[in-house]
């Protein structure tokens, strides 16, 4: 079996353009299907080629049939082993299948669950005794690049009732030095109360300009309202969301402000804090909240003013909530609904350092998130009760896509 390094050197004999290089993987793809196909004969006998045990065992190999099936990497010509007895049967490429993409749907499946090239590669050498590159699994999982930009620019939905907005950020690969990229994902919530990631993007480093042209792009694509928007409290977020949906509510993340305020205050005093914030945010009321907050003003002022004005300045997207029922508030206050779709990624990403490059990097997080959709069959707790307030408190937008 030739390792990495000799298949590498194998593949680069007489290869003068891309043509050449497609038609030497080509070959190293058939040569690895056939290894299959004998490990896989191996197992169905019960013994190896050759093997004197086989002798009188009752079945035995007879030869090939060729078979011409279709790869990513073009048409290919195989020999598929055949038994005596008619009974074998390859698991890769059955009797009446013409292409190996059981294969590399294998390949592809192990990649979205967090598996890296050199993680796949070792799983194939365990399982089928071959030697897969890191190259070849890269070529595999790049053949799922226009789905992500099928999927990345498919049309949108016209309204949604709520969308969360939020960045989960990564180490990638770039210009020979590792930088911290954000992922940029849109979470909206349809008028049938199913989550839906509206799409991922990535960029430098969040900011307020990027996360313009992503709200711009949804618009594109269809969005002509959000009724509700869920966010942290990146500076010039509000002004971004205004200048494309205008009428959209803002409702600040109440958890993300209450971290935020922590960062200033000691250990010793941190649950005391804790508990006198507890008491704005978990009002029964506005007015209830502000009389909390007045209160807290006048016992923590003078010692972190800092808090005070923060809380003061984003006042009014903190206590956006306030005026509806508790359903509506508990699923707008925070943005744990899309916080709970990075803990989901940072599960199938967490064992990844860096990566190579922005496109390793989206391929992992489209086919994670493929995944998470097969958890999300259901909609929201209490959303028909909650869909009926917005009906309410948003007639005169919803009213004709709810009579539809």
């Amino acid at each position: 079996m030739q390792n990495n390094s000799s298949l590498a050197k194998e593949l680069a004999k007489n290869c003068r353009n891309m043509d050449d290089i497609h038609e030497k993987l080509k070959d190293l793809f058939k040569e690895t299907l056939q290894q299959i196909f004998e490990a896989e004969m191996e197992e169905h006998l019960g013994y190896a080629k050759h093997d004197p045990s086989g002798n009188n065992s009752g079945n035995s190999r007879n030869g090939y049939s060729k078979k011409n099936i279709k790869t990513r990497f073009g048409n290919t010509e195989i020999d598929i082993p055949r038994d005596r007895n008619g009974e074998f049967e390859p698991q890769i490429v059955k009797k009446y299948e013409t292409t190996s993409n059981q294969l590399e749907d294998q390949i592809i499946a192990m990649y979205a669950k967090g598996l890296s090239t050199r993680d796949i590669e070792k799983h194939m050498q365990d399982i089928y005794g071959i030697d897969i590159s890191p190259t070849m699994v890269s070529k595999i999982t790049d053949k799922i690049l226009p789905m992500i930009t099928e999927w990345q620019s498919r049309p949108l939905e016209r309204i949604y009732p709520i969308v969360f907005l939020d960045a989960i950020h990564f180490k990638v690969r770039q210009d020979s030095r590792i930088v911290n990229k954000a992922a940029y994902s849109v979470l909206g919530i349809t008028l049938d109360g199913h989550k839906d990631i509206l799409g991922i993007w990535v960029g430098e480093h969040e900011s307020a300009k990027f996360w313009l042209n992503v709200l711009n792009e949804l618009k594109n694509r269809g969005v002509e309202d959000i009724l509700i928007a869920c966010k942290d409290g990146l500076t010039g977020f509000s002004d971004a969301i205004n200048a494309v949906f205008p009428q959209t509510e803002l409702q600040l993340c109440v958890i993300h402000q209450i971290r935020n305020s922590l960062k200033y205050v000691p250990y010793k005093y941190k649950k005391e804090v804790m508990a006198d914030l507890k008491r704005i945010y978990q009002a029964l009321t506005l007015e209830e909240a502000e009389f909390a907050f007045e209160e807290f003003k006048e016992k923590w002022g003078h010692k972190y003013p800092i808090i005070v004005r923060s809380w003061e300045n984003n006042w009014l997207e903190l206590t956006a909530y306030f005026k509806y029922p508790h359903p509506i508030r508990k699923m707008i206050y925070t943005t744990n609904i899309i916080e709970g779709y990075h803990r989901q990624l940072r599960k199938v990403t967490k064992t990844k350092t860096a990566y190579p490059n922005d496109e390793a990097l989206i391929k992992i997080v489209y086919l994670a998130t493929m995944d998470i959709y097969k958890k999300w069959t259901k909609p929201l707790k209490d959303w028909t009760s909650s869909i009926s307030q917005f009906a309410i408190y948003f007639s005169d937008r919803l009213t004709t896509e709810l009579a539809l």
